[in-house]
């Protein structure tokens, strides 16, 4: 079988974007999205969430349903933010909503800005999760949480790819695998608790009847979630500032 061209993601959700619903609309993006609410607190009633890599604003959404006051989405791709403020300007909740282009290596936020970071399927974009992680730590407040996803690194390993199809073609977004072993090592680095750790398995009843899959995709987990923690009263943007707990 032809492995489909393997593009930048700002490449591939410039042409994904036309296609990409605020929702999950894959069996894996369904797996994740079940142990990311899982992890998520029940109420954000006043809360600040951030999205990095908000996408077509799936988890803004989630937001500003459970009572969020400012829902912030952050995203590379025009084309996708241009998708979200779409799809969250028909919800009316009186929340203050930004949506903003940038990098998640530099996001455009102000330090300490959320109560609730949320990056989900995002990191694996990227080569350095240190540097991604240390500046989802920096937009969080102080005693704040960060739920944070990627395809688990067994898929890649048996060669699975993300891909998707627009116009008819199939194509596939450059990934970096990242173990379980580098996330532990940069969250110890930059003071970050892992409180808990989730290994979502398909559900067979989110696959679609006839669909074309790696029967081994039954028999293992398919994303990797956290749900970290800011220390209290740990220093601003330095990671340096703050050392992991024993």
């Amino acid at each position: 079988m032809t492995r489909p061209p393997l593009l930048e993601p700002t490449e591939a959700y410039a042409l994904w974007a036309a296609e990409y619903p605020a929702h999950a609309h894959n069996p894996v993006m369904c797996a994740e999205e079940r142990a990311m609410l899982a992890l998520m607190p029940a109420s954000l009633r006043g809360q600040a969430v951030l999205d990095a890599g908000c996408g077509s604003g799936r988890y803004l959404l989630h937001a500003l349903r459970h009572g969020a006051a400012h829902a912030i989405g952050v995203d590379l791709s025009p084309p996708m933010l241009e998708r979200a403020a779409a799809e969250l300007g028909s919800l009316r909740t009186g929340a203050q909503v930004s949506l903003l282009q940038g990098n998640l290596l530099a996001l455009p936020v102000p330090d300490a800005q959320a109560d609730l970071t949320v990056c989900g399927l995002v990191v694996g974009h990227l080569d350095d999760l240190a540097q991604a992680l240390a500046e989802l730590r920096r937009v969080t407040r102080p005693g704040g949480i960060l739920l944070c996803s990627d395809v688990h690194p067994i898929g890649h390993a048996l060669g699975w790819q993300r891909d998707f199809k627009s116009a008819g073609r199939r194509y596939a977004v450059r990934h970096t695998s990242h173990l379980y072993g580098d996330w532990h090592a940069a969250c110890a680095a930059l003071g970050l608790r892992i409180e808990q750790v989730l290994e979502p398995m398909l559900a067979p009843a989110d696959i679609p009847a006839g669909a074309h899959f790696d029967p081994r995709a039954l028999e293992v987990p398919v994303a990797l979630v956290f749900r970290l923690r800011r220390a209290p009263g740990s220093a601003g943007a330095d990671p340096a500032c703050t050392q992991a707990r024993p």
